[in-house]
């Protein structure tokens, strides 16, 4: 089947947060919005079909997934990622965000140490310090154009810190690494040592680039099954963010009724019906949709990658290993903060996701959703080049 990822959706007057929240925050609505992660795709009409069926019978009650639902994602991990999952391991939630808060209210008390590495996916920070605990950042480092793990730091802070929880996240948002078996390895032979659990934040691991493999974490040894949260969803995958269903694994007993302690203390029970219908369409059948859009996607990376070359040697592109996000490094413009966001926002009309959001390593970096249709994506670029190019005079 042949899918359509070149149409121009209109999104403006959906309540999406995308495209309708320029108005909100007075941002003006003519920028082009790049920035939130989510796709300007339509979903996959396999999905959609199975969606339109819920809305024909008519009744939105009360919603559990049950066996068919478990199949859908347990084949799904084995097909794509070799990993055999068991049903009393899986927690749904309405997000991985949540998941990760709920994880560190579960797992950690006040003011324990709680380990990231940035520059990451900022909400990271924010249920550590939105809980009361404290956090300790192993930096990735830099080189050559190349992210790397400095595990003396990784280490040296787990023992200093007495450091109880290590939130990975793997593929990285925003930089872009799938971090390899050894790395993962050695990350998790520190953390088995010194006594740290670990929540493992998978949510982009559908989108690897030829060359690399996504490895689940806890799919490595019993020791690290026994160790770890694996958050998962198919939300990123196929842009149903909207949907609210995320799938956690939690094999350890222990930490799994922690876990479940937690969220009854919030209130929170079951997932919405639409997005169990949409998750086990996804899983049972979105697989050639997504074949394709990663074929797109890379052609995508393809292009701002030339792009970039021809017209803005300024600006450095962060190889992606995986994810629909790119990491632009502006650093060669000496632009301030601010005068990088007036270029961006004022001179160019893009809406990025600046750099520091993800932590002070970000500084002087923007990051960019490359998921919409080449012509939007070709605007994008072009409005870039025009505004630094008026820059240079």
């Amino acid at each position: 089947m042949n899918y359509d990822f070149d149409t121009i959706v209109e999104r403006r007057g959906t309540n999406s947060l995308k495209y309708d929240a320029s108005r909100a925050r007075e941002k003006g609505e003519e920028l082009l919005p790049m920035w939130v992660a989510d796709m300007d795709f339509r979903t996959a009409p396999e999905i959609l079909a199975r969606l339109q069926q819920v809305v024909e019978h008519g009744i939105f009650g009360y919603s559990d997934g049950g066996e068919a639902y478990f199949e859908s994602v347990r084949g799904w991990y084995k097909s794509q990622f070799g990993w055999e999952v068991k049903k009393e391991w899986l927690i749904k939630t309405p997000g991985v965000v949540y998941a990760l808060a709920a994880s560190v209210r579960a797992f950690t008390e006040e003011g324990d140490a709680v380990l990231l590495q940035q520059p990451v996916y900022y909400p990271f920070g924010q249920v550590i310090r939105e809980n009361g605990r404290r956090v300790i950042n192993n930096p990735l480092k830099l080189a050559d154009g190349h992210y790397e793990i400095d595990f003396e730091d990784f280490e040296e802070k787990t023992i200093r810190e007495r450091v109880k929880l290590f939130l990975l996240c793997n593929p990285h948002n925003p930089v872009g690494r799938v971090f390899s078996e050894p790395e993962l390895r050695k990350m998790g032979e520190i953390c088995k040592k010194h006594g740290v659990l670990v929540v493992s934040d998978e949510i982009h691991s559908d989108f690897v680039y030829p060359g690399r493999q996504h490895r689940v974490f806890a799919s490595l040894s019993p020791a690290y099954e026994a160790m770890s949260v694996t958050c998962t969803a198919p939300s990123k995958t196929f842009n149903l963010a909207g949907l609210q269903v995320s799938n956690i694994f939690i094999p350890d007993e222990g930490m799994r009724g922690r876990f479940l302690h937690e969220m009854r203390k919030t209130g929170y029970s079951q997932v919405n019906r639409m997005g169990l219908a949409a998750c086990q369409a996804a899983y049972e059948e979105g697989g050639p949709w997504l074949a394709a859009l990663k074929e797109y996607l890379a052609d995508n990376v393809a292009y701002v990658r030339e792009f970039l070359r021809e017209n803005l040697p300024e600006i450095t592109l962060i190889e992606p290993e995986g994810t629909y996000l790119l990491w632009l490094d502006f650093r060669k413009l000496g632009l301030t903060e601010e005068e990088r966001e007036e270029l961006l926002f004022e001179r160019a009309g893009l809406w990025l996701d600046s750099g520091v959001m993800f932590g002070d390593e970000g500084e002087g970096f923007e990051r960019i959703n490359i998921a919409c249709p080449r012509k939007t994506l070709e605007q994008a670029m072009s409005r870039l080049a025009a505004a630094v190019g008026a820059l240079r005079g």
